[in-house]
């Protein structure tokens, strides 16, 4: 049997900066702890990766309530993270530095590389830098399989959420097609569990959408509401043939 790597991301917590706060009526850090109790039984996790929105009011108290949800659950996993469009990168940081946090941007497995992309700008909107692209590219090893991880959709997902979404999509699709080796994307951002193509010269790859530990949206609305469906998260399994399985569980 073949070595597996299993990956867990979770995404978009918004937490405020009591334990009690609601968000469209969910208590969002009762959420996110029972997502962190339910990946702690799963039989085996090798990483965790957020993709950002840690926090929805901005305060300082959510990042400490983030790392406590960690803490409490016993999580002893690697955890690495990017910002969302809500977060600042600077008090990730601050805040996530004890284990099970790990500030680096790369996960090295015998046969892929898992690359956490930033896409946070001065807008909702997301963008890739050029300073960027650069880091990524000069990380990537060719002879591995990538699956990137970022916070915004780099295609239209097909509502109201797409006003938000990556705004040099086409810079992006450019950049994964000349980089044959890159598998496949998650993202966060959208609130739902989705599986799209994304249209390549090279041949489509799939773009894996997570569910939010908070909310999902109602993709009817033409603006933020709860659909009512419960938390939840994504398991990639990545295994040596360069294959990409992925499973989403909902609380």
């Amino acid at each position: 049997m073949s070595k597996k790597f299993i990956l867990i991301q979770i995404s978009d917590s918004h937490l405020f900066a009591e334990s009690s706060g609601l968000h469209h009526n969910s208590n969002v850090y009762q959420n996110l702890s029972q997502v962190l109790t339910r990946i702690k039984q799963l039989p085996h996790v090798d990483a965790i990766v957020f993709t950002g929105d840690l926090t929805q009011d901005h305060s300082e108290a959510s990042y400490q309530l983030f790392a406590q949800a960690f803490r409490r659950a016993e999580i002893t996993t690697p955890v690495y993270y990017l910002a969302g469009n809500h977060d600042e990168p600077e008090l990730l940081d601050r805040y996530l530095v004890a284990p099970p946090f790990c500030r680096t941007k790369v996960i090295e497995t015998p046969h892929w590389q898992i690359v956490l992309v930033a896409s946070k700008s001065e807008t909702p909107a997301g963008r890739v830098s050029q300073q960027e692209f650069h880091r990524v590219t000069n990380a990537i090893d060719t002879k591995k399989s990538q699956l990137l991880l970022m916070h915004h959709h780099p295609v239209d997902v097909g509502f109201f959420i797409d006003r938000h979404g990556l705004e040099n999509k086409k810079q992006f699709q450019q950049f994964i097609d000349d980089c044959s080796s890159i598998v496949a994307i998650g993202c966060g951002h959208v609130h739902q569990a989705l599986t799209l193509p994304i249209p390549l010269k090279r041949g489509d790859i799939s773009l894996f959408s997570c569910p939010a530990t908070s909310i999902q949206f109602d993709v009817s609305c033409a603006t933020v509401s709860n659909s009512g469906q419960g938390p939840g998260f994504r398991q990639f399994t990545l295994d040596e043939n360069k294959q990409i399985m992925t499973d989403v569980f909902y609380l």
